[in-house]
Order: C-alpha cells, then sequence, then structure tokens
C-alpha cells in the first residue's frame, strides 16, 4: 500500500476478544458456543476448529457436532433441537455450506432466534431490518466496530456496498442505514459500477470477485473496506494484479499462491483509510461471533 492509511482488524480483533473475556468473567456460567459441521470440506473444518479456539480463549465452553457428509435433513434439524434445549448453550452456529441434500433454509429457521450466535435467523434480520436489537452477521458488524474504532463519520456520509449477499451485503447495508449513512447497494451486475462507486465516502467491498475494485472505483480520500479473500494459485493472474516484483510476487514464489481482497492494490493510492487482506475483516469475523454469544448468555442468565 502507498498512501492509504491501513486498518488493522487483527490489532482490533484482539482488543475486542479481551473485552469478551472479561465479560464472561463476570458471569456466574460461562458462555457456551456449539458449532454443526456437517461433512468433511476442509475450510469449514478450519474455520469451526479456528472458532472453537477463540472461545476456548475467551473463557467460554466450545463443543463441535459433527455428522458425516451424507448425513439426512432430519439428522441435521435432530441436532439443532438438541442444541436448543440445553441450558448450557448459549450460542448455535451451523457451519455453512451444508451438503445439497440438506434444506440450508430450513436448517438455518430451525435455530433458536435466542441462541442464534451468527445472525442469521429469519427473524434476527427481520429485527435488524427493524433497528431492533438482535444478533447481527458476524462481518458486516465487524466492518462497523473497524469503522467506529477509526472514527470512520458515517452520518452524512454516501457509502456503496458492493454486494447484496444475506450474510454480508444485506445486512451491511442495513447497519450503515441506521448509522444514517446514505446508502446505494451495488452488485457485478451494476451499470457504470466504477461511476457508482467513485461516489462514495465509504466503500465496502464484498462481491467476491478478485481485485475487481480497482483505483477508478474510488475517489480522493475514500474510506474503504476490503471484504473478500481470494486464494490465488495461476502466475499470470498474480503477475496482472501485483507485478513481477514486491512483497506479494515474493510471496507467491515462496508459496505457489497468494491472498487477494476484492480490492486491486491500486485503491490505496487513492482511498485514506483501506483494511488489508489477510488481517482485516478477517479476524473480526471470529471476535464478533463471540461478542454475539455473550451478549446471548447474558440476555440468558439476566
Amino acid at each position: 500500500m502507498t498512501n492509504a492509511q491501513v486498518m488493522d482488524g487483527s490489532a482490533l480483533a484482539e482488543k475486542i476478544r479481551a473485552e469478551v473475556a472479561a465479560g464472561a468473567a463476570e458471569l456466574d456460567r460461562a458462555p457456551g458456543l456449539a458449532a454443526v459441521l456437517v461433512g468433511e470440506d476442509p475450510a469449514s473444518q478450519v474455520y469451526v476448529a479456528a472458532k472453537g479456539r477463540a472461545a476456548e480463549e475467551a473463557g467460554f465452553v466450545s463443543e463441535s457436532l459433527r455428522l458425516p457428509a451424507d448425513a439426512t435433513e432430519g439428522a441435521v434439524l435432530e441436532a439443532v433441537a438438541g442444541l436448543n434445549g440445553r441450558d448450557d448453550i448459549d450460542g448455535i452456529l451451523v457451519q455453512l455450506p451444508l451438503p445439497d441434500q440438506v434444506d440450508v433454509e430450513r436448517v438455518v429457521a430451525a435455530v433458536d432466534p435466542d441462541k442464534d450466535a451468527d445472525g442469521f435467523h429469519p427473524v434476527n434480520i427481520g429485527r435488524l431490518a427493524r433497528g431492533l436489537p438482535a444478533p447481527v452477521s458476524c462481518t458486516p458488524a465487524g466492518v462497523m466496530r473497524l469503522l467506529d474504532e477509526e472514527e470512520v463519520g458515517l452520518e452524512g456520509a454516501r457509502a456503496v456496498v458492493l454486494g447484496r449477499s444475506l450474510i454480508v451485503g444485506k445486512p451491511m447495508a442495513q447497519l450503515l442505514m441506521g448509522r444514517h449513512a446514505t446508502v446505494t447497494v451495488c452488485h457485478s451486475r451494476t451499470r457504470g459500477l466504477p461511476d457508482v462507486c467513485s461516489e462514495a465516502d465509504v466503500i465496502v467491498a464484498a462481491v467476491g470477485v478478485p481485485a475487481l475494485v480497482t483505483d477508478a472505483f474510488v475517489q480522493e480520500g475514500a474510506v474503504v473496506v476490503d471484504v473478500g479473500i481470494h486464494r490465488l494459485e495461476d502466475e499470470e493472474r498474480v503477475a496482472e494484479i501485483f507485478g513481477r516484483s514486491g512483497p506479494k510476487w515474493d510471496a507467491f514464489q515462496r508459496r505457489g499462491a497468494v491472498l487477494v481482497g476484492d480490492c486491486h492494490p491500486s485503491v490505496a493510492d487513492k482511498a485514506s483509510k483501506l483494511s488489508p487482506v489477510p488481517g482485516g475483516v478477517g479476524p473480526l469475523t471470529i471476535a464478533m461471533l463471540l461478542s454475539n454469544t455473550l451478549d446471548l448468555a447474558r440476555s440468558h442468565q439476566a
């Protein structure tokens, strides 16, 4: 990065996790967080293990229910129902994706809304839309915490959310509107996408396309949050984005792969602040999962 100030999500995540650990220590019972993992998806296993370690480090009781890849929808629903009925479990997360034979919407809706650590339940999405207290999807919640930590003024600001997923884009727009920003939601099919984005004071890039957002998308001094993360293994694509010199190219030569977000490195030439990939939004997602679970535990023990 050249001009943009780096927004350090890793440092903020450590701060949040310390706050959560202090809060958990004040409760009569340690918060309980349970994950439901179906199948052997390697990325999902890594995520669940990382969430479990983070929960235990914060003083939580953590467990994982692992079901085989051929588990029936009924078996998954039964696992969720069992966790719903346990007083020692405050937060439940169902690790996505689920196998094809399992209806994702049915499983997500089966989680008790008062134990919905991920903020995915339709009831909690509706509460967010109405401006009511509820667990909020962890990645958008982390972005908001990052913007606050960086003292980015949102009231009256023009914000563009690039992406419209239920997990990031839509709740992100709701949160920004709740802070009195004027929000435009774009996606990969938006006409004149660079022109629309270049009017924004704040851009949240969550479209899922490597290096799509270039300096042409960014007005001078804008704040850019890069939610995307992609593993690139194609040498020509890596060279096209980063050139054949510098830290990213050197890392690619050593490892045969490199991580990139939805933002091209050229964004740093115009943005005033930019979250890095890795080390930006990613660490905040797990931190906010713990924060959600602590809030749920407090409500259960009130």
